[in-house]
């Protein structure tokens, strides 16, 4: 088993920026990929970022590239995501995922994560 726990999220004036961070506990964690989503209410979760084990390449959502930063620790202990010039339209639930059960050349899909950690509330205010 796997726990992943989000912090940091909270409220923000449009431009300005927030840290989250997700921390991992549980069975050696060694992921194929770690990432970020995104749900807005009344919408489907989206993917935001992710960095893959192979080759430790990130990859971001075009509608956050050049505004997020995704980061790790050495080990996979934790990850972060730095939003920087946030826009109203970030305003989400904000979910750290882990993908440790099997390879998989995706991963901007939800479904290719087999751990969720509870979210953290994003509201950026206009």
């Amino acid at each position: 088993q796997v726990q992943l726990v989000e912090s940091g999220g909270g409220l923000v004036q449009a431009g300005g920026s927030l840290r989250l961070s997700c921390a991992a506990s549980g069975r050696t964690l060694s992921p194929y990929a770690m990432g970020w989503f995104r749900q807005a209410p009344g919408k489907e979760r989206e993917f935001v970022a992710a960095i893959r084990r192979a080759g430790y390449n990130t990859y971001y959502a075009d509608s956050v590239k050049g505004r997020f930063t995704m980061s790790r620790d050495n080990g996979w202990n934790k990850v972060y995501l730095q939003m920087n010039s946030l826009k109203p339209e970030d305003t989400a639930v904000y979910y750290c995922a882990a993908d440790v059960e099997y390879y998989s050349l995706t991963y901007d899909s939800p479904r290719v994560y087999d751990y969720w950690g509870q979210g953290t509330q994003v509201t950026v205010s206009s």
